[in-house]
């Protein structure tokens, strides 16, 4: 069995063909990718209709409760800020 615990965490952001933002989490973002492009099965329905997807963010976390943490303040920012985190990311 694997222990979750012991993976590191991706807090994701994805841009819509409709330009709305997704935030996510996952621990194993290749794979979360292709769920949300409807490569392989799952992904949110959110998605589902709102393609082509663009991962425009992704950080770390050491463990899921703090990617959730994260994932909670990151939904809970304005679009403005979101779009703020998003290119101050890509400056650096």
């Amino acid at each position: 069995m694997i222990d979750i615990t012991e993976k590191i965490w991706t807090i994701y952001i994805l841009e819509c063909g409709d330009k709305t933002l997704y935030c996510g989490i996952t621990n194993n973002i290749e794979n979360r990718l292709k769920q949300h492009n409807g490569e392989i099965k799952g992904g949110a329905k959110y998605t589902r209709s709102r393609q082509p997807l663009e991962l425009v963010y992704q950080e770390s976390a050491i463990s899921r409760s703090e990617a959730l943490k994260r994932e909670i303040v990151i939904k809970k920012m304005t679009r403005k800020t979101k779009t703020a985190l998003i290119h101050f990311n890509k400056s650096n």
